[in-house]
């Protein structure tokens, strides 16, 4: 029906002649209907306010297709798995599958070096994982497993509770690396059961939404400081030195100096390894880059560097004659089910949910970036339940906490991967590697893991490039940025992330409470209202102020609002209610003297009146004599009585005297105030305070107020707060501005007095 009706206003466009299109172009078109108010428009609307949701019946309703549709949204794998299409996709998946692991493969070896742990358990957290999302993720493309970030701020818990100084051993003052393993390993694995419960909770309580509170400048910037912290901690191993394990504020300043000073004392032979496996690495990358669209598969330059290096360490023996340092031990097999350490708990939960909030915010940005390449739907409390589990499992098999990586996940969608079978297939080749192969790179040196590490930094360091786009486009986002860069880079990881998000927020409410406000005037022969101070064609219209926040109203800037209105409308509402206040003041002090004056009068003739009737009633015999003063006395009474009147009539005129055309005071040169509200979201109750002294104010300086644009919900927030009263009605709140500016003009205010204010005084 749309393609429809598009066409038919073209076609009619194209039968006319050049005359007649420009006859209708110039034609002018009105809609003319009657002005409403917020009463009217709900009588015209029938309005009924919304039946109350009772969802928690929903939650509890037990039926078959309820049961089903749960195991459905809770097992994504159930729905697409049978419909899978394997003549389309699962060669593709195959291929896709293998090339993530050969790239998985020599990834879980060095991160696991980041995460302070042995390399074996960077390809237990590269199987055990990705399987586990395999069954229960939303989204097609991403790659789980180990990743750069997530491992450096697993490393700096594990190296700041077990640091190398407490397991030196007094005899010879070297480390115990098996206990020191042993207890960070242990460490990592409560780590990843923490983090996958917080996840899991948060994603069964519907609280993906955390993530929206991570902008992506925040994230960028975030992962940028990450790869710095990175590049640092490969360090050591480039130049083969022993450095104290730092954590806390200031940790990456600290390691920096200490690797200056301790450069003198580097190995040749870890230099020498780390460079030719760096060097390689660039070639590698560079000519897969070139040969891309000829190659169905991307040259697998990271695994044929670790069978190179590991071949030539084994030949040559770079570990006895170099004494370059290499992996080690790496047994062969699945290691049982170990329960986590209870009692770390209280000392990981707060590294635990930022680890699981920083996971979950790169994974969901991906999964969302592929799903809108590709057409399909993530759900981000889906995916945190999916990666809770990856994590809750992987830590009951010793694995340290995962996310998903950006390379991998390039790689995945670019070689034909289409679901996460592909990801179940780089597992299996994973879980092979572990079982019989992963032996064989025994002599494989760390200088070749920190290159690889390092090399594959390259597209997180990119994002300094950001710095330059966002002075451009918009420079709060910078702030953004630099902020939490810098707090990243010498608070660690945590801390950073911390003062990043509180930065972030304390903006939005640093935003809100400096918006845009203007006033607005109406465009000649239209009924649309715009700014004054950017259109030079909008005019005011005579005796109405239309006033507008870009921001709505609450606690933070109520009081701004109140201020800014005042102030735009040019007149000191403030210095002339005050100096209304005292006039008033001097006029009852004055009225009150005339009223005792008066009283004194009335007293002193009704004691002549006394004293002439007691001389009347003295002696019958001069009644004849008085008759002659009767009619004075009567006189008398009656310009009593007329003076009693006359009072009577000054005093019910006496609110006349109080305008402020008679106390002299400057009026405002408009008597209709409209608060344009269509930016108004929500009400709270600091809000409703400062509309209704809006409204008290300007009735005080003889201007009436009406609200116009209102959305539904918070004419409702306006009830409940019972903000709408006697003196404030629902006919004060028009459905436009147009219709309350024309309601203004047509209804001008004309006894603009407030006897509250009277009653007061």
């Amino acid at each position: 029906m749309g393609l429809s009706d598009e066409s038919r206003p073209r076609d009619t466009q194209a039968l006319l002649s050049a005359t007649q299109a420009m006859e209708l172009q110039k034609c002018d078109y009105h809609v003319e209907r009657p002005l409403l108010n917020q009463e009217q428009l709900e009588e015209l609307g029938h309005w009924s306010s919304k039946p109350g949701t009772q969802q928690w019946r929903i939650w509890f309703q037990c039926s078959r297709a309820r049961a089903r549709a749960l195991l459905l949204q809770y097992l994504p794998v159930l729905a697409w798995l049978p419909r899978y299409p394997v003549r389309d996709w699962l060669l593709g998946d195959l291929l896709s599958g293998l090339s993530v692991a050969i790239m998985q493969l020599p990834q879980g070896l060095a991160y696991a070096l980041l995460a302070g742990l042995p390399p074996v358990f960077g390809l237990y957290s590269s199987f055990y994982p990705v399987f586990i999302y395999f069954l229960f993720g939303t989204s097609r493309h991403i790659s789980v497993g180990t990743f750069a970030v997530m491992s450096v701020m697993v490393g700096s818990v594990t190296e700041s509770l077990a640091p190398d100084e407490a397991f030196v051993q007094d005899a010879n003052s070297t480390v115990n690396e098996v206990a020191r393993d042993t207890t960070r390993v242990q460490l990592a694995s409560t780590l990843s059961v923490l983090v996958g419960l917080c996840q899991v909770a948060l994603g069964l309580v519907h609280f993906g939404f955390v993530v929206t509170y991570l902008s992506e400048p925040l994230v960028r910037s975030y992962t940028t400081a990450a790869s710095v912290q990175v590049f640092v901690s490969q360090l050591k191993y480039v130049f083969g030195l022993h450095l104290s394990s730092r954590s806390g504020p200031l940790s990456l300043i600290y390691t920096v100096l200490e690797v200056c000073w301790e450069l003198p004392h580097s190995v040749v032979g870890t230099v020498v390894t780390a460079v030719v496996a760096g060097v390689v690495l660039v070639l590698l990358k560079l000519l897969n880059d070139k040969l891309q669209r000829h190659l169905p598969l991307p040259i697998p330059g990271e695994l044929l560097t670790l069978i190179g290096a590991t071949g030539i360490s084994y030949g040559v023996g770079l570990k006895d004659r170099f004494k370059v340092d290499v992996v080690g031990n790496i047994p062969a097999g699945l290691v049982p089910p170990v329960a986590p350490n209870t009692q770390l708990f209280a000392k990981l939960v707060g590294n635990a949910f930022a680890i699981a909030v920083v996971g979950f915010a790169i994974a969901i940005s991906l999964g969302k970036i592929f799903a809108l390449r590709h057409g399909y739907r993530v759900d981000s409390n889906q995916e945190l339940v999916a990666l809770g589990l990856s994590n809750l499992t992987g830590g009951f098999f010793q694995c340290f906490p995962v996310s998903c990586s950006m390379s991998r996940s390039l790689v995945q969608e670019c070689t034909g991967g289409n679901t996460q079978v592909a990801g179940a297939v780089s597992s299996l080749f994973i879980l092979l590697v572990i079982v019989k192969l992963g032996e064989l790179f025994q002599d494989l040196p760390r200088a070749v893991l920190a290159a690889v590490i390092i090399v594959n930094l390259k597209g997180m360091l990119k994002q300094f490039s950001d710095i330059c786009s966002l002075w451009k486009t918009n420079r709060m986002d910078l702030l953004i940025w630099l902020v939490t860069f810098v707090a990243t880079i010498l608070l660690d990881l945590d801390l950073g992330l911390a003062v990043a998000v509180i930065f972030s927020l304390l903006l939005v409410v640093f935003r809100t409470q400096l918006p845009y406000y203007s006033i607005l005037g109406q465009l000649p022969d239209t009924d649309i209202y715009i700014d004054v101070a950017e259109y030079s064609e909008a005019r005011e219209v005579p005796g109405v102020k239309v006033f507008r926040s870009s921001a709505t109203v609450y606690f933070a800037n109520a009081e701004l609002y109140s201020d800014a209105l005042k102030q735009r409308c040019g007149v000191d509402v403030d210095r002339l209610i005050s100096q209304k206040k005292k006039l008033l003041k001097k006029q009852q002090l004055k009225l009150k003297r005339l009223g005792k004056e008066k009283q004194l009068q009335e007293q002193a003739a009704s004691s002549k009146r006394t004293s002439v009737s007691i001389s009347v009633n003295t002696s019958q015999g001069d009644i004849k004599s008085n008759n002659v003063e009767e009619p004075k006395a009567k006189v008398n009474t009656e310009d009593g009585l007329k003076d009693t009147v006359v009072s009577d009539q000054e005093d019910a005129k006496a609110p006349d005297v109080f305008t402020l055309k008679a106390l002299g005071l400057p009026q405002p040169d408009f008597h209709s105030l409209i608060l344009d509200l269509s930016a108004l979201s929500f009400v709270d109750t600091v809000c409703l305070k400062s509309l209704k002294n809006i409204f008290h104010d300007f009735r005080e300086i003889e201007v009436e107020v009406y609200m116009a644009a209102c959305h539904s919900p918070v004419v409702t927030q306006l009830e409940a707060g019972h903000f709408f009263d006697a003196s404030i009605t629902r006919q004060h709140l028009f459905a436009s501005v147009h219709d309350a500016v024309t309601f203004a003009v047509q209804h001008p205010r004309s006894s603009p007095i407030n006897p509250v204010l009277v009653t007061k005084l």
